[in-house]
């Protein structure tokens, strides 16, 4: 006889006369969710994954005209501010975005140098690319430029298919080609709201890279401070070491003293920084001080320091238009979608995240989705406006957050600044040495190195701090792209790990409530006579079910040896809690039915405990509940104890002959 919905409804109706285990009890009723045909349960679920903010909310009941406003809002966050803006508002606004250009200027210049840039690429990288952050993004705070690993990570890709030395305008179209469809995949990714994509990469395993990266971009640049001219291209740690101390006849003591010098200046300044929040400025503007003293030292004594290599001549002017040096088609596109891909993924993981972290600080939320789409929209106009890969840098973030920006328009102050930079003051960064460019860098990374969140990462979970080394450790002795792959994977393998090995754990009353707790766990907690109690704290999919089987036949032995060796009652149930399996497919279903019929045969009642919605619908439309009777579902391990308990004692077969009593006794009433 099948049972339908109704029957369901009325599974515990006959569960009566429990006052003999626990007077009072009810025995409730277990119910299926409310019925909702396919299309309507794939609309939920669609809109549970992509929606789960429900960004329309808003439009809701709204006039047209209201609605086309709100629309303009949502795209363009710069309306929802704009009408609002004050001179007050303003005041410290320009004061953030001045201390921000002092920081961006030399980091620019710096950065591009990283990524085997000409050095006037990274200031139009800090000009385009934050115009139109501060009319897309949605932080009031984040600070837009180049970045330290992304601009290594272009940089070592690239250079290990076309030399920059030997082809620079093939590998200068490679860049800006990578940009493009860094971008286009960053605003897809916003477009079809799939920013889940960039969740594979664990905190654990960013915090190895990342340490990794800056070690790596930190060694590289000894080249500059040390003043040697052949230097190794790679970006391993051993052939970075070997390079240094096989030219040690190239060491320039000049070179030495001048960079050593500004890097200790710049870390003292961000040691002071970070002891006093309120002298934030003192290290934001330590690298363009650094650059200022050196160029007019190198200017000054430049008849004497003849061994300290400087820029050169930098072009004046605007971004130059780059769209026509786009790669379409050729041998180089493959190149040139993978770097982008990688950049585009590292750089949209470090904005948002920058950008939440200090839209928590002041209380509003950064909406992750359209910061994808800002972020990918601007990385596509800086393609075109010969910019590399720009994203939202932390230090100059953190430097515009403690200057008290209000709004975004610090980034178009930045970007003024660095306007004026290329029209009129480019000439004065000829005689800017390289050796502070490398100083700049490695006072920039040094904090990427989290020594800290790692310790942290060994007392909390092995296996996470596992996933940090496997990062950390590929990127120093592998290779940077590599080492990425290694944490893409083991993040993933951690996953697999958790789905295909759930845990699963036995469960005892704690005396005196209808509390079911770990053994374990709880010293209070102990075991009920003749009941095996099990949770499994997991879905039940095709990738865990056989491992599932195992594990509880391997509970029924492991409990069968313990009533043995403590002379206690013979086992008669097994009650799976089924509270946080969330989900189930045709494979979970299947053990259930397996599971159920070898229990039979060794005289054991198998019943399942509180199955959530969607786990019971499925449960009735495979028509799974007829094997398991009236009294194999319950609301809670409690009832189910109680319940099984009285039926016991009032049928002392009941193990054996359950559910032909009970359907007799319910076809008599």
């Amino acid at each position: 006889m099948g049972v339908n919905s109704n029957r369901v409804e009325d599974f515990s109706s006959h569960r009566i006369n429990t006052e003999s285990v626990m007077p009072g009890m009810e025995i409730h009723t277990v119910c299926l969710p409310p019925k909702k045909t396919t299309l309507q349960k794939l609309k939920q679920r669609l809109s549970e994954i992509f929606f789960p903010d429900d960004p329309l909310y808003r439009f809701k009941n709204q006039t047209w005209r209201k609605k086309l406003l709100l629309g303009l809002q949502f795209l363009f966050p710069i309306f929802q501010w704009a009408p609002e803006y004050r001179l007050k508002l303003f005041r410290s606004d320009i004061i953030s975005g001045l201390t921000i250009a002092s920081l961006a200027i030399p980091q620019g210049i710096s950065y591009a140098k990283l990524a085997n840039l000409p050095p006037i690429v990274g200031l139009y990288s800090s000009f385009v690319p934050p115009l139109i952050y501060a009319i897309l993004g949605s932080s009031s705070h984040l600070g837009v430029g180049p970045v330290s690993i992304a601009s290594l990570i272009m940089g070592s890709m690239l250079s290990e298919t076309v030399s920059p030395r030997d082809e620079p305008i093939r590998y200068l179209k490679l860049a800006f080609t990578a940009t493009f469809f860094a971008g286009l995949f960053q605003a897809s990714l916003g477009l079809l709201r799939l920013g889940f994509v960039i969740d594979f990469l664990s905190k654990a395993t960013l915090v190895g890279f990342m340490s990794g990266a800056a070690v790596i971009v930190s060694l590289q640049q000894l080249k500059g401070l040390l003043g040697i001219s052949h230097f190794t291209s790679k970006m391993q740690f051993i052939p970075v070491m070997s390079s240094v101390f096989k030219h040690t006849d190239e060491w320039s003591w000049q070179t030495i003293v001048m960079g050593f010098s500004f890097l200790v200046f710049m870390l003292t300044t961000r040691h002071i920084s970070m002891k006093r929040a309120k002298l934030f400025w003192v290290s934001a503007a330590a690298p363009l001080t650094s650059v200022i003293l050196s160029t007019l030292l190198v200017f000054c004594l430049r008849s004497k320091t003849h061994k300290i290599s400087f820029i050169g001549h930098l072009p004046k002017g605007l971004n130059p238009p780059s769209a026509n040096m786009l790669y379409f088609s050729g041998p180089d596109l493959e190149l040139a979608i993978k770097t982008g891909i990688v950049t585009g993924i590292l750089s949209l993981t470090e904005g948002i995240s920058v950008g939440r972290t200090f839209a928590a600080l002041k209380n509003y939320q950064v909406d992750g989705n359209k910061e994808m789409m800002a972020i990918g929209l601007m990385n596509m106009a800086g393609s075109c406006s010969s910019c590399f890969v720009t994203t939202g840098s932390f230090s100059r973030s953190a430097v515009n957050y403690n200057a008290g920006a209000q709004t975004a328009v610090s980034n178009i102050v930045m970007a003024t600044a660095v306007l004026v930079t290329l029209l009129f003051l480019m000439p004065l960064f000829y005689y800017t040495p390289n050796v502070i460019l490398g100083a700049i860098i490695i006072s920039a990374v040094i904090g990427l190195i989290d020594y800290q969140a790692a310790y942290c990462l060994w007392k909390v979970d092995k296996l996470d701090f596992l996933a940090c080394l496997c990062s950390f450790f590929g990127v120093l002795f592998i290779s940077v792209p590599l080492g990425l792959a290694i944490a893409v994977g083991v993040s993933v393998f951690k996953i697999l790990l958790h789905v295909t090995r759930p845990n699963s754990l036995i469960m005892g009353n704690i005396k005196g409530t209808q509390i079911y707790h770990s053994l374990s766990r709880y010293k209070e907690a102990s075991r009920v006579p003749s009941f095996l109690i099990l949770a499994i704290e997991s879905p039940i999919y095709f990738a865990n079910s056989t491992y599932l089987q195992e594990r509880i036949l391997r509970w029924i032995r492991e409990e069968d040896e313990w009533i043995k060796a403590n002379d206690r009652s013979p086992l008669k149930c097994i009650i799976l809690d089924m509270t946080a399996v969330t989900a189930i497919d045709t494979s979970g279903i299947d053990l259930l039915c397996e599971l159920r019929k070898m229990l039979e045969k060794r005289s054991l009642k198998l019943v399942l405990a509180n199955p959530v919605g969607s786990v019971m619908e499925k449960l009735h439309q495979s028509k799974m509940l007829d094997s398991f009777g009236l009294n194999g579902i319950y609301l809670a391990v409690g009832e189910a104890v109680a319940d099984i308990s009285a039926l016991w004692k009032s049928q002392p077969d009941f193990p054996e002959d359950c559910n032909e009593t009970r359907q007799c006794k319910e076809t008599k009433r």
